[in-house]
């Protein structure tokens, strides 16, 4: 069973960054691809960033130029480099799988930006 756990989150003020990480479980980390969700209260969760096996990455449009996900294989570790943080990013940030339609989840981690 796959697990994936997340960690970096906290309470950071406006224009600041956090990283994320997210340490999964398992041999095969290198071939899959990797998301970072978010869900703020009274909101649905969305995609924030996506990067494949090949590193190809995707963004949302509410965090392109500020934030960053990139993946270390070596370490079966995601990354997401959040900077230029504003209000709006304040969420519970979880990391992603999909492998043959099941989907794994971490457990989150609380990102807070205020002054």
């Amino acid at each position: 069973q796959l697990q994936l756990v997340e960690s970096g989150g906290g309470l950071v003020q406006p224009g600041g960054s956090l990283r994320l990480s997210c340490a999964a479980s398992g041999s095969f980390f290198s071939t899959y691809a990797m998301n970072w969700y978010r869900q703020a209260p009274g909101k649905q969760r969305e995609l924030v960033a996506h990067i494949n096996s090949g590193s190809t990455t995707l963004y949302a449009d509410s965090v392109k130029g500020r934030f960053t996900i990139s993946r270390d294989n070596a370490k079966n570790t995601v990354y997401l480099q959040m900077n230029s943080l504003k209000p709006e990013d304040t969420a519970v940030y979880y990391c992603n799988t999909v492998i043959s339609g099941s989907y794994y989840w971490g457990q989150g981690t609380q990102v807070t930006v205020s002054s």
